[in-house]
């Protein structure tokens, strides 16, 4: 027995010596944006040589792919995020729709240009992004590893550098948490937000040591191999914006120390990667490929480094896993100006649940959609008995924000819009949005929203909208004035003050109970439209022409409603997947109306309580990558209701989607055209993406129009149809679209445009 312990503890000590004697050999990566793509096919081939790295330091990407790889990560595996990220998008921190709170898919989707407001003072952006989806991305992909906070401890000991802000020097980063820490020295200068860690803030580590050879020297590498993807200093000729301007100065200090540091290492490798900018992401295959040229060049130089290493390290290898963790406990630091409830509510986590990684990257994104935080760290925390999920919250200082919409459509004509937000006004979690429409049409939305997250929500919104129009369509009181044909002016006005209650359903649904008030006024010309020179004089009384030139119907009206809604399209405008709900039901239980038809008859009109139910289905599918389909539909209608109030009416007609309550669009047709109390309708939709944003449209409208359309369950009976194709394109400040409309019914067609988001 003693013989075999003196044996093994000799061969043991044999090991010992000949690892001690073998050169330790350190990797540096240089930082370089999307060029550092090119360091993986280096890392495969030295995976393939059998080389041992002892030690791995980088910048910026170069510490993100050198940090992955000394968690365990195998050059494959990085190549396969590579190519299935979108880097670009992820950097941008551009979040699926269905992540978006509910009350901004409804209210907040109309802008094009925004700017923040803190401490009343607007202020520009510290970066393009923050960056969460990036340090979501890494908290995910680091998970196996989040024990560890000692980067030494790695499969292979790491570090890396960042930069301070207020001092310009380096930050050598080598313990603390690894994502955070890698996001920091990726955060390039004006694209991503500085990272703060122990009180320093910190941005792309590219700014003060772009190459850290003389880092890895002071480790003790007697070998050190060093990747460099940096550009070179532009031309003249190539300094043609001021972002090419500042990115050169930055350059100066930065090639500088990069030069003496080249000079240190001992294997000197150098992509072919001039002609790639730190941007083009899209371009990760060629880009790759440029490492691998590289990289084949040096596979002797690998090979010999590999054979004096007789003693190696067994790297146990990261599995991605889609385990599902229960969670026991949830710890939240960082509340200050939103409660628990809230941030549980977008998160849609509770004590007990069942989630994995990828699930709580999702949820962080929900908080992360909000806008509200600056930084979210989180972690998974395994305990013997317990998971503990740890959230670490750093709220945003930006209080408010200005934003611009612009709009202009053949009803409403010009628009621009004008919106004032203002977050934590009155209580935490609160949200006030105001809208002002300057243009053709004066209009304004008022918005003012407690959001409690599970628990229940209130909130208050206040609106007026007008508009005038001439494209009426046909009588307005079939049977009494059917004399009056062609075309009739209409102005409409519509103030509407709301409160309600809201609480989310399943996680998905939002539910809700409120009152509402809503004062309309509907006037007419369109006597003048109908009276020609031919007319016979004597055939019109004054009475009807003095009322024909008034007021149709002014009408204030109380309400008690209900309502459910669910939007999980992945668009607001050319969804391509999912689905939308929007119940509702209404019972008015006041009405001091008056209107034209009761005034013209005289007849004394005793209110009478009445009921609204309204429904609203679509579903949207990409049949190709090209091609999608769209239905949505629809059916109204009123109960007991009051005769001849277009309050109590549905009216059908034009295209337009930001009409009132009771006005539902339908090609074919124009505005106003169809008016009565209930309604079935559907609408079918084919998009053709023939380049990318730009649409060929061709729809299909079929309605029923009735005083009551399940009288005699005849549902097909005297069915109206529109159609219209047409272009759109998907910009920046929203849709633009042209189309042409049509129905059998009628002879002529005509041509709709709108230009910009509905509002």
């Amino acid at each position: 027995m003693k013989l075999k312990l003196l044996f093994l503890l000799f061969i043991l000590s044999l090991g010992i010596s000949a690892q001690q004697k073998q050169p330790k050999v350190g990797l540096v990566l240089s930082g370089g944006g999307a060029k550092g793509f090119a360091h993986v096919r280096v890392l495969k081939e030295i995976e393939k040589a059998g080389v041992q790295l002892d030690y791995i330091g980088g910048t910026s990407m170069g510490a993100i792919v050198g940090g992955l790889f000394a968690a365990g990560y195998t050059a494959t595996q990085l190549e396969e995020i590579i190519i299935n990220v979108d880097f670009l998008e992820l950097l941008q921190d551009v979040n699926s729709r269905e992540f978006n709170p509910f009350f901004e898919k409804e209210n907040g989707e109309k802008y094009f240009f925004t700017l923040p407001v803190s401490k009343g003072k607007v202020e520009l952006p510290k970066g393009l992004s923050k960056g969460q989806n990036m340090l979501n991305l890494l908290t995910e992909l680091l998970a196996p590893v989040d024990s560890i906070s000692d980067f030494s401890k790695l499969s292979i000991p790491f570090f890396c550098i960042g930069t301070d802000v207020e001092t310009g020097k380096q930050v050598l980063l080598e313990k603390g948490n690894l994502p955070l820490s890698l996001r920091a020295s990726g955060s390039f200068p004006t694209l991503l937000n500085p990272i703060e860690i122990e009180g320093r803030l910190l941005i792309d580590g590219g700014v003060a040591n772009n190459f850290p050879a003389d880092v890895m020297k002071k480790k003790g590498m007697d070998i050190i191999i060093g990747v460099d993807v940096e550009g070179k200093l532009l031309k003249k000729e190539q300094l043609t914006s001021i972002t090419s301007i500042l990115n050169q100065i930055v350059s100066y200090k930065m090639y500088e120390r990069s030069s003496d540091n080249k000079k240190i290492v001992d294997v000197y490798i150098k992509p072919d990667t001039d002609n790639y900018t730190v941007i083009d992401f899209g371009k990760s295959k060629e880009i790759l490929e440029k490492g691998n040229e590289a990289a084949k060049k040096f596979t002797a130089v690998f090979q010999k480094i590999a054979a004096k290493q007789a003693v190696k390290k067994r790297i146990a290898p990261i599995k991605i896993s889609n385990t599902k963790f229960l969670i026991d406990k949830i710890v939240i630091e960082g509340l200050e100006k939103y409660t628990r409830a809230y941030v549980l509510g977008k998160l849609k986590i509770q004590e007990g649940d069942m989630l994995s990684n990828a699930e709580i990257r999702a949820k962080i994104n929900s908080l992360a959609a909000t806008k509200n935080y600056e930084l979210i760290e989180h972690a998974l925390k395994k305990k013997r008995i317990t998971n503990e999920f740890h959230l670490k919250l750093k709220e945003s200082s930006q209080e408010a924000s200005l934003k611009l919409g612009i709009h202009y459509d053949l009803l409403y004509k010009s628009g621009v819009l004008i919106n004032y937000n203002h977050k934590n006004l009155v209580f935490k979690n609160d949200l006030f949005s105001l809208d002002f429409v300057l243009g053709d049409n004066l209009r304004y939305h008022l918005n003012y929203f407690v959001d409690n997250g599970f628990y229940t929500s209130f909130g208050f919104t206040s609106s007026y909208n007008q508009f005038k129009s001439n494209k009426g369509r046909y009588s307005l009181f079939p049977g009494i004035l059917d004399f009056i044909g062609g075309n009739f002016d209409v102005d409409y006005a519509d103030f509407n003050n709301k409160i309600f209650l809201q609480t989310s359903f399943n996680r998905k649904y939002v539910i809700g109970i409120g009152a509402e008030h809503r004062r309309l006024q509907i006037a007419s010309s369109f006597f003048s439209n109908s009276v020609t020179e031919e007319t016979d004089p004597n055939s019109i009384s004054d009475e009807i022409l003095t009322n024909a030139k008034g007021t149709l119907e002014d009408n204030n009206l109380i309400n008690i409603l209900g309502y459910l809604k669910l939007d999980t399209y992945n668009k607001k405008y050319f969804p391509t997947k999912g689905f939308f709900v929007d119940l509702s039901f209404r019972w008015f239980i006041w009405s001091n109306g008056y209107n034209f038809y009761n005034n013209f008859n005289s007849e004394i009109v005793d209110y009478k309580q009445f009921t609204s139910l309204k429904g609203k289905l679509g579903f949207a599918t990409a049949i190709t990558k090209k091609i999608t389909f769209q239905t949505t539909n629809e059916a109204g209608f009123f109960t007991n209701r009051q005769d001849e109030f277009y309050s109590s009416q549905f009216i059908l007609g034009g295209y337009n989607q930001n009409y009132s309550e009771n006005f539902i669009p339908f090609y074919g047709y124009e505005f106003f055209s169809l008016v009565n109390p209930s309604f079935l309708k559907s609408d079918f939709q084919v998009r053709y993406e023939f380049m990318e944003n730009n649409y060929a449209v061709f729809i299909a409208n079929y309605a029923r129009v009735d005083e009551n359309i399940f009288k005699d369950f005849d549902l097909l009976k005297d069915i109206k149809s529109g159609y219209a194709v047409g272009y759109s394109y998907d910009s920046f400040v929203g849709p633009i679209e042209l189309k042409y409309s049509w129905t059998p019914d009628q002879k002529e067609g005509f041509w709709l445009f709108n230009l910009g988001f509905w509002f």
